[in-house]
């Protein structure tokens, strides 16, 4: 036996379901907003469960399989640009580091050649100095400075 549905009231009914539907896709797009928002991974269970739909309707509606798989995109996307924006923050301070660390190398090399020169310089005014005194001299001054005679080499 067959029994039809008179024509209002499968009317009313396809109404019912697409109205329910559309309530489910605005749930949909409310809950990938409040994702995007809350920059939260973006996944298929996760939109499902916020939204307050089955997994199976995600799937079977073109909308809303569309809606998730473009936030689904659009995270992934931010994910990569924010991992490469760490990347580069974390290289710049490298680079930083190294010229800092190079700076810092050339200032030490100056004034390494700087001390060399003074000390060649005072090592020129004591052999100088020495030239002009005698042995016995040396020895004197010595035994001055330091209280007791040592031996001095020229």
């Amino acid at each position: 036996m067959t029994t039809t549905v008179p024509a209002p009231r499968t009317a009313a009914a396809l109404a019912a379901r697409h109205r329910t539907t559309d309530a489910a896709l605005g749930r949909v797009r409310d809950a990938i907003t409040r994702l995007r928002r809350e920059k939260t991974q973006v996944s298929v269970a996760v939109v499902a469960r916020r939204a307050a739909v089955s997994r199976t309707f995600l799937y079977d509606h073109p909308d809303a399989r569309a809606e998730v798989a473009a936030a689904m995109a659009e995270a992934g996307e931010r994910r990569t640009q924010m991992v490469t924006d760490q990347d580069e923050a974390r290289e710049a301070t490298w680079r930083e580091r190294a010229l800092n660390a190079e700076d810092a190398l050339k200032a030490a090399h100056a004034e390494i050649l700087a001390q060399r020169t003074r000390i060649g310089e005072l090592l020129g005014q004591v052999r100088g100095l020495e030239a002009e005194w005698t042995q016995e001299t040396i020895q004197r001054i010595t035994t001055e400075n330091c209280g007791s005679p040592r031996s001095v080499e020229s």
